[in-house]
């Protein structure tokens, strides 16, 4: 899958944003979809992700480091200020606030849910 970047607009988009990025729409779109411009909850990202044609499995998963990750799955980070959203895709992370890097940003907790498509 191909991922390109965004950046989330505010620090209450992180979730918008990474619909954005799986769904290959922008945040304002995503943000218009589910009439919500702040914290997203784990029940309007999976509603998204399933109209876009994508399935969030059904358990969250801890993981200690990436090596437990599976190829594409949204993730759900304890960061020193809150929690948030981030992707992680073949490898790759795709973190709306810190950029595209080969690591977790700074986070105690760390769960996931597998992306597949539908």
């Amino acid at each position: 899958m191909d991922i390109k970047y965004i950046h989330e607009p505010t620090d209450l988009q992180c979730g918008q944003a990474v619909l954005a990025m799986v769904l290959g729409r922008t945040v304002e779109e995503i943000v218009g979809y589910l009439d919500n411009d702040k914290e997203t909850t784990l029940k309007q990202m999976r509603l998204c992700f399933e109209n876009g044609g994508f399935r969030l499995s059904d358990r969250r998963m801890q993981a200690q480091d990436k090596t437990d990750l599976p190829q594409l799955c949204l993730l759900s980070l304890e960061t020193p200020r809150c929690w948030h959203w981030s992707l992680f895709c073949q490898g790759t992370f795709y973190d709306p606030e810190h950029g595209v890097m080969e690591d977790f940003p700074a986070c105690d907790r760390k769960y996931y849910w597998e992306i597949t498509h539908i």
